[in-house]
């Protein structure tokens, strides 16, 4: 066999290989974070279920996903995983049909002393994902989400649940009170006077009634339809401007901090900020051109 035709038959018995991995390493590559990632971590499961979206629901199903440390530190670093992947725009975050999160892990708190809470700052990690976050984070919530997990559903920028989930800051029942922000994110979405009401007493409260109540942006019929409420509400923000949408949290969220005119001042600040971007340059001109714009992200 000559030279030619040995470099012919060599590649002629590298074809078949080829083309077994070819098809597949591509394709792939959107779906291999999640697959390593449900390998990854033993409370919770991570998936994109949708082009820009991502998905983080809870997985202790023994516990009625009852929150813990290590739970808090596989979210907090999923959180992140998702913070800084560029073809993220959007995250869920949710349970099961059955529970949101039934609560903190009493196991794990009741035996802490005064000393070790406080100079270990415990369930100080559960709002790091609300300081480092820059993505918008809808909250899906079904079946119960009391205590930490009510404290954690009313994290979201957005919150969807189904009429039945229950809601709850049931620590008073423990001679405790909320830790992790629910005196003060509840306070704000409900006033002063329910909320009183509810910690006061331990009350849960209703799907439909948190709806009423500002703490819910909607309420579905069944836990398909919010699955599928949230994923499209996610999917529809990752089709705008990334730029444009991690200054409007930005705004809103500041909302809560400022008063009225310098909240106003700051998002006027913004507003114009935005004008150095390409985003908005792309967007204002398809809008006098009719067209559909293709954001830069920039």
């Amino acid at each position: 066999m000559n030279a030619a035709a040995a470099r012919a038959n060599a590649l002629g018995t590298m074809r078949p290989l080829a083309s077994r991995f070819q098809p597949r390493t591509l394709p792939q590559i959107a779906r291999s974070f999640s697959a390593s990632a449900r390998r990854s971590y033993e409370y919770i499961e991570v998936s994109e279920p949708r082009p820009g979206v991502g998905q983080i629901t809870l997985n202790r199903p023994k516990a009625l996903n009852a929150l813990c440390t290590p739970l808090i530190t596989e979210l907090n670093t999923a959180l992140h995983t998702f913070q800084t992947t560029p073809t993220i725009a959007a995250i869920i975050l949710t349970g099961s049909a059955r529970a949101f999160a039934a609560g903190a892990d009493i196991k794990e708190m009741a035996p802490l002393s005064f000393s070790t809470a406080y100079t270990t700052a415990f369930i100080e990690s559960w709002s790091d994902l609300t300081t480092s976050l820059k993505k918008p984070l809808i909250a899906a919530v079904s079946g119960h989400a009391l205590g930490g997990g009510c404290e954690l559903a009313l994290m979201a920028d957005i919150l969807y649940c189904t009429a039945t989930a229950n809601f709850g800051q049931p620590e008073i029942k423990l001679g405790t009170v909320p830790g992790a922000g629910g005196s003060q994110r509840l306070t704000r979405a409900v006033g002063k006077s329910r909320a009183m009401e509810l910690i006061l007493t331990g009350k849960s409260f209703s799907g439909v009634e948190a709806e009423r109540w500002g703490v819910a942006a909607r309420v579905f019929d069944s836990h398909e339809a919010l699955m599928e409420g949230a994923l499209q509400t996610a999917e529809t923000i990752a089709g705008y401007s990334r730029v444009a949408v991690q200054a409007a949290k930005e705004v809103v969220n500041k909302s809560q901090d400022l008063g009225l005119r310098d909240g106003v001042e700051y998002e006027r600040r913004v507003f114009h900020a935005l004008f150095g971007s390409q985003d908005q340059k792309i967007g204002m001109r398809a809008f006098a051109e009719k067209k559909k714009a293709e954001w830069s992200h920039e």
